[in-house]
């Protein structure tokens, strides 16, 4: 099975700390997976539901749970266009919060697939509730874009996001409005740095990546509380550019020259948490042979293998170290 293209780049913040402690449970129920998927994709497609019988056929029980902002899938698709993202990231804590099943787990498991490897860190650093344990990230864009996808020839909803978005990046309706243009990235040719337009303007990424000067201390305590944080670039990658920005790297635009996050001020300063994440074993880098969300069985299987499945009793003082006291 391969599974389709996901497309590319597919309220007050919250700053929510780690939720009350809870009981643990001891047998081998697999924790619940939650997945977002990318552009131009909906909740209810073909390919997400392949994936969510893979994770429950790898662990048999899984409880999938295919994060939408709209039960109409028309609707989510427009809502990977369009959208203010501190609203939509609002909208999904609040319903994982209150759902049934995922509020009352012990923990969470999360999936992100282009845009929405960057959208549940996010999830992870403003509110966390259920908390995850492991999230990994296929071809996500952690570190921004700098040039915008190609649409197919007759996505007028696409053309239309696009064409806003280059024309009128950082003004207040674009910033609000237009879901690709929350996380571009803007940056001086010469030196690499973030220009001022990005960070006094940037509806998204500026903050989730702690990046003005004021630093959101939550976020980097939330990111640093993950068991594992894995990150897949595909190694064809041509749509999200740089493809580079799935590790948290830096691209500069006129050397090409790249800066792996380990080299960037943001790690070594420690502004995310990813410095801490690191030296306790949980910051992981992986390549995914092939094109931008080429994904076959095989590397799901093993990323599911490895990350997902039940919280363990040798896993358990992990999870228990990370977020609080909890009842073994």
């Amino acid at each position: 099975m391969l599974v389709p293209t996901l497309l590319a780049l597919s309220l007050p913040l919250l700053t929510t700390a780690l939720p009350a402690p809870t009981t643990l449970s001891s047998d081998d129920t697999p924790l619940p997976l939650i997945i977002w998927h990318g552009l131009g994709d909906n909740y209810a497609a073909d390919g997400l539901k392949e994936v969510g019988e893979l994770a429950e056929q790898i662990h048999p029980g899984t409880f999938v749970y295919n994060i939408r902002l709209n039960e109409d899938p028309s609707s989510d698709r427009t809502a990977t266009f369009i959208g203010n993202l501190t609203l939509q990231i609002a909208q999904v804590c609040a319903d994982l919060a209150a759902h049934p099943i995922l509020s009352t787990a012990p923990a969470v498991d999360a999936l992100g697939f282009s845009q929405g490897g960057q959208f549940l860190r996010a999830y992870v650093e403003r509110c966390n509730n259920p908390p995850v344990r492991s999230l990994v990230t296929f071809g996500a864009q952690h570190n921004g874009i700098a040039d915008f996808q190609a649409c197919g020839a007759t996505d007028w909803l696409c053309k239309g996001a696009m064409g806003l978005l280059r024309t009128n990046t950082w003004t207040g309706l674009v910033q609000s409005r237009v879901v690709p243009a929350q996380y571009y990235r803007s940056v001086n040719v010469s030196t690499g740095e973030p220009t001022e337009e990005y960070l006094a303007h940037s509806n998204f990424l500026a903050d989730v990546n702690n990046e003005r000067e004021e630093r959101n201390e939550t976020y980097a305590v939330n990111l640093a509380s993950l068991e594992k944080f894995v990150m897949y670039v595909f190694e064809k990658d041509v749509t999200v550019i740089p493809k580079e920005s799935g590790w948290f790297a830096e691209v500069n635009k006129t050397s090409k020259e790249v800066t792996p996050l380990r080299n960037r001020t943001m790690y070594m300063e420690d502004w995310l948490g990813l410095k801490r994440l690191d030296e306790k074993k949980g910051l992981i880098f992986e390549d995914a042979p092939g094109a931008h969300m080429e994904l076959s069985d095989k590397i799901l299987a093993k990323a599911f293998k490895e990350y997902f499945g039940p919280l363990e009793k040798e896993k358990a003082a992990t999870v228990k170290d990370a977020m609080g006291s909890w009842e073994l």
